[in-house]
């Protein structure tokens, strides 16, 4: 008969949501069996890898703190001191106003620091691989689920079973574990597309993330530390869905050139250093944020357009929920009462949050003119009152007071 391995805490999903996870109730010292069906790749150049970059705001890197990875990451972060928001809708590609919105009015600390997914990735396992009452597994998935009031048990793929007080899915958009327990989602489609890439550049980004809006969607460069001595930084570039097959598909001298006029050229020409890699554009809420034994985390229980380093911001805002409430009542983990008030604790800002960004990301769609030209006002309105300005940017970051 199949040994059954007992946890405090089954994590399913090995993505920077699911490792975050797993180090961070590992540090509450519960413990943990991580899973995920594909090893996670490590190497900027590998096939596979991850090229996006996630910017960790002010709260999310007090969590990270929390789960004991701060001090591993940090060396490779840079910071986002800056966020600028460009319009180039005129009628040429070029920037016709732009708008800095300074952490400095706010809070002393930079809005957030930037690194790269596949590092985050990298750093993550190791760091788990010397936490002893974490146990990661990689190539090893969530292959049945079934719950009882007291405990869940997890059948993994490789055969293993494994009796579970909680179990926290981190496994994505199409979260197998979230369809076991029969939670329905509400999608939006957009009919875009994002390209996820990372570029050098002659013109030092000085911890400014810019944003770039014409049509389409944004054009975003975020800072990353240098790369073989050149300024670089990592790139998401939103359009509908036909226009980027085709910008995927051309020879990289054209792309180039295409990237840089889509840039406006505040960077000066734009040299592509990586793959790049194609994603599709949704937002997706969940019914509910909670089943029997189980808790949604991360993109399992939203997803959003990436704009304003929300995302895996909001996932994180999702864990700490879930851990303060585990640390609060250690004997409780998983019970209904707890998962019921992670629920409610969470899922009305999840709701706003992806209402607000679904709602920039159709204004940063707009072809027409006439309406570029609103969009442009609507965000000098906005910037030109200081109080306004800095409420934006204290609802941007998830707080609600400076500092």
């Amino acid at each position: 008969m199949t040994e059954m391995i007992e946890t405090d805490v089954l994590v399913s999903g090995g993505g920077v949501a699911g490792l975050t996870a797993a180090a961070a109730f590992g540090a509450a010292g519960f413990t943990v069996i991580c899973v995920d069906p594909a090893p996670p790749v490590t190497e900027m150049q590998a096939e596979g890898s991850d090229l996006r970059s996630t910017a960790f705001l002010q709260p999310s890197r007090d969590f990270l703190i929390r789960a004991g990875l701060w001090d591993r990451l940090e060396p490779f972060a840079s910071a986002l001191q800056i966020m600028r928001i460009v319009d180039a809708g005129g009628e040429e590609p070029e920037a016709r106003s732009s708008h800095d919105f300074n952490a400095s009015d706010i809070s002393d600390l930079p809005f957030g620091w930037n690194l790269p997914n596949w590092l985050l990735r990298r750093e993550m396992v190791a760091h788990l691989a010397q936490m002893p009452n974490v146990d990661f597994r990689p190539g090893t998935g969530t292959a049945g689920l079934l719950t009882r009031e007291r405990e869940a048990l997890v059948s993994l793929s490789d055969g293993t079973r494994v009796r579970a007080r909680l179990v926290i899915a981190a496994d994505g958009r199409n979260s197998p574990v979230r369809d076991a327990v029969g939670i329905p989602v509400k999608t939006t489609r957009y009919g875009q597309k994002a390209l996820a890439f990372a570029v050098t550049h002659e013109v030092p980004h000085g911890n400014v993330s810019t944003e770039i809006h014409r049509s389409g969607g944004p054009f975003t460069l975020v800072p990353l530390p240098d790369h073989r001595g050149s300024p670089c930084s990592a790139v998401v570039w939103m359009e509908r869905g036909p226009e980027v097959a085709r910008l995927a598909s051309l020879p990289v001298p054209a792309f180039e050139d295409e990237m840089t006029a889509r840039s406006a050229g505040l960077l000066g020409p734009l040299s592509l250093i990586t793959r790049r890699t194609v994603w599709p554009i949704i937002s997706q809420v969940a019914d509910r944020m909670e089943a029997e034994r189980v808790a949604l985390v991360a993109e399992a229980a939203h997803v959003v357009p990436p704009i304003g380093a929300q995302g895996l911001n909001m996932s994180l805002g999702d864990m700490r929920a879930l851990l303060d409430l585990a640390e609060a009542a250690p004997g409780d983990i998983g019970s209904r009462k707890m998962l019921t008030s992670y629920h409610k604790s969470r899922h009305g800002e999840v709701r706003a949050r992806v209402a607000g960004i679904d709602a920039l990301n159709r204004a940063s769609m707009v072809s027409l003119q006439g309406l570029r030209d609103m969009r442009m006002r609507a965000l000098r309105a906005f910037y030109s009152v200081k109080p306004v300005r800095t409420t934006l940017m204290r609802a941007g970051l998830g707080t609600g007071r400076a500092g």
